[in-house]
């Protein structure tokens, strides 16, 4: 199956809205309302900076196939600019056919091409198939790092602090 990827555009908003909906019940979160949905990438997708990509969509057939949300972080210690890949995502009918790959080629050679040295991601410890998936990409378990998040209360709490 032939993909394509590009960066989403504010012409892309139903095609994000569609794969937020699956993405959420993949992830075992409560289901989306599509509209609100629609409204919500719409709003992503034109108050962002044009310049600043945010969401890669990669498209089969013509329908939607995949979602890579990323977001780039300037430098640090290394003095070398990251990308951080919040969330990979491939339709269940898209799986298996080269989407997920396509689309991790297309942000490594965003990644070459703008001086971005490395991506960055998490996934959950239960997705066994997304942890083989990275894996086969070369991608090594880095111990040096801790995941936490701050949200609900804590992050209350760290707005008063």
């Amino acid at each position: 199956m032939a993909v394509d990827v590009r960066w989403a555009t504010t012409e892309d908003a139903a095609a994000l809205a569609t794969i937020l909906c699956e993405m959420a019940a993949h992830y075992r979160q409560a289901p989306l309302d599509h509209d609100r949905a629609l409204a919500v990438a719409r709003q992503w997708l034109t108050d962002e900076s044009p310049a600043y990509p945010h969401f890669a969509l990669a498209f089969a057939g013509g329908e939607v196939a995949g979602l890579a949300s990323v977001a780039i972080a300037h430098p640090g210690i290394d003095l070398e600019r990251l990308m951080f890949l919040k969330d990979l995502f491939v339709r269940e009918g898209a799986r298996n056919q080269g989407a997920g790959r396509t689309l991790v080629a297309f942000l490594a050679g965003h990644c070459l091409s703008h001086g971005i040295g490395r991506i960055d991601l998490t996934t959950e410890d239960w997705n066994d198939g997304a942890r083989r998936f990275y894996t086969q990409l070369g991608a090594e378990r880095h111990g040096q790092k801790i995941f936490l998040r701050l949200s609900g209360e804590a992050l209350k709490t760290a707005a008063k602090s």
